[in-house]
């Protein structure tokens, strides 16, 4: 099952990617997480890093003139959850190069924020505010393939 967390790419360059995630009440996922209070799940949200990180890593392996290589997550650190996304809202991905290492692997710094509108009553048009949902630090590798 592949389930897409990235719904419109603000920017992406070979060191820095801002996507959006627009959290419906459509989405299958949400009616068993959790009834009566639909949330998105933590990791999903981590999974939304990690697919903005990817666009990274195509950039990356593009602009260094070769075919983009297959990169999934090898690990996560000092990760943190913040806020709750519900159905309406939206989550702002943001991830950076922290460093390569000599492996292949890539470490990213990540945060994601969520997108609200919140109707004031001096206002006509709706503001959006932001709150931290996850941040931290994980690391892309190369897939790993089996020798026989």
């Amino acid at each position: 099952m592949h389930f897409r967390l990235v719904d419109q790419i603000l920017e992406c360059g070979p060191d820095r990617a801002v996507t959006v995630k627009n959290v419906t009440l459509a989405e299958e996922y949400l009616q068993d997480h959790f009834p009566g209070f639909h949330v998105l799940p933590g990791v999903f949200m981590l999974e939304a890093l990690v697919q903005s990180a990817r666009l990274v890593l195509e950039a990356r392996d593009r602009a260094k003139g070769g075919i983009p290589r297959r990169m999934v997550l090898g690990g996560v650190r000092a990760l943190r959850y913040g806020n709750f996304v519900r159905p309406g809202e939206g989550l702002r991905s943001e991830v950076v190069v922290d460093k390569e290492t000599d492996d292949g692997s890539v470490v990213f710094r990540g945060s994601a924020t969520v997108l609200r509108h919140s109707f004031s009553v001096s206002a006509s048009a709706t503001s959006p505010s932001l709150d931290t949902a996850v941040s931290g630090r994980f690391t892309m590798r190369l897939v790993r393939t089996l020798q026989l």
